[in-house]
């Protein structure tokens, strides 16, 4: 396997003739909807190595899109952890807090120790960020690859192989860097539902839940997103959470630490119809192979739903859903003409996202379920 820096084209295989990458690091660190973004690629390295040791190296508060709560982060794959043989978790923002305490060094010290023990052949950087890098190099790997243009440029010095990404949608691109390691590329990734955790543990008790609470078809809202701009407002939701409710469907209600607010504000517009549900990773993941549609806007969440083949309708303001959209899945994209492209974290909701109606959103909801449920 060559260490020289270089371009290379989708298909260009950086190792010996005759030789098989055998232990192989994927690093996506964060966040929910990048982390299901990255999926489809390992899935398609897992199809191209289906011998190989796959290991990821992932924040700390995601790694239970990867292995369910509780469950072992190595050895043989279950459905507890389907995809990867190990899981390595970094916690980068607490061990900023306190770098030099003993439990943050220890901490470091444990990981990276784990990391270079699984001596991996190859790492592939599918996060593109300078910290991303910076760890993919210090796994040790006899090569590390990554796009020849990363979301944060400097990111490329620590490369030793340079992807030319193609593709419109993020997970195009992240399937054009991983097939650079496969000889005649990859075929497209299936579906990757499969690839999430499975818990039975959850699974029946979600049930049970979901009984005891005599809940049988329900949609999941989510009014919650990463900044201001990309949140519709919370009061529609509860609009729709009351119109669904009106024709039978009950409205559960998605939202995490800090959003306690947009959840009040929807249950008050939904007339009190709507109910919350605040759940762990490995708990969201089985409630939501369960909707029967989600509603809501660029966020985790909606990520997920899609690669669980859940019907979305997908509510966009400034990012863009050709690129970042629900992907693999029946959906509706609603986004105004008034609105442009920006990832500026503002803290204002983008004008042309307060341009779509409650009335446009349960239209096509109505699409997607072939159920008249605009009143």
């Amino acid at each position: 396997m060559s260490l020289e820096a270089g371009n290379v084209e989708p298909g260009h295989v950086d190792i010996e003739p005759g030789t098989r990458i055998r232990r192989l690091l994927i690093v996506r660190l964060s966040a929910m909807g990048d982390v299901i973004h990255t999926l489809p690629a390992v899935h398609a390295l897992r199809q191209a190595f289906p011998r190989a040791y796959i290991g990821w190296l992932i924040e700390e508060r995601w790694a239970e899109l990867l292995c369910a709560a509780g469950s072992p982060r190595r050895g043989p794959r279950s459905p507890l952890r389907p995809l990867v043989d190990e899981v390595h978790t970094v916690n980068l923002k607490a061990w900023g807090k306190s770098p030099f305490s003993i439990a943050t060094l220890q901490r470091t010290a444990t990981v990276w120790n784990d990391v270079r023990d699984a001596r991996y052949d190859a790492v592939v950087d599918l996060q593109g960020a300078i910290r991303s890098a910076v760890l993919a190099r210090l796994s040790r790997a006899r090569a590390v690859y990554g796009a020849a243009e990363p979301r944060e440029a400097p990111a490329s010095l620590w490369y030793t192989r340079k992807v030319v990404a193609h593709g419109r949608h993020v997970i195009e691109q992240n399937l054009s860097v991983a097939a650079a390691l496969v000889e005649g590329g990859m075929k497209p990734a299936e579906d990757v539902s499969c690839d999430l955790p499975c818990d039975p543990v959850t699974e029946a008790r979600t049930e049970e839940e979901l009984a005891r609470n005599h809940v049988r078809d329900f949609a999941i809202l989510n009014p919650g997103a990463g900044w201001g701009a990309k949140r519709w407002p919370a009061e529609r939701y509860g609009e729709v959470a009351r119109r669904l409710a009106e024709a039978g469907m009950c409205p559960l209600i998605n939202y995490g630490p800090g959003e306690e607010d947009l959840f009040r504000a929807v249950l008050a517009t939904s007339g009190g119809c709507a109910r919350s549900m605040k759940d762990s990773v490995t708990e969201l993941i089985a409630l939501t192979r369960r909707a029967r549609i989600f509603i809501g806007g660029d966020t985790g969440p909606l990520h997920l739903a899609a690669a669980l083949r859940v019907p979305v309708v997908a509510i966009f303001g400034p990012t863009d859903p050709a690129r970042n959209g629900p992907y693999g899945t029946r959906s509706v994209v609603l986004r105004s003409a008034e609105s442009v492209t920006s990832h500026a974290r503002r803290a204002d909701p983008d004008e042309g996202l307060l341009a779509i109606g409650s009335g446009e959103v349960m239209a096509a909801a109505h699409t997607l379920l072939g159920v008249d449920l605009r009143g």
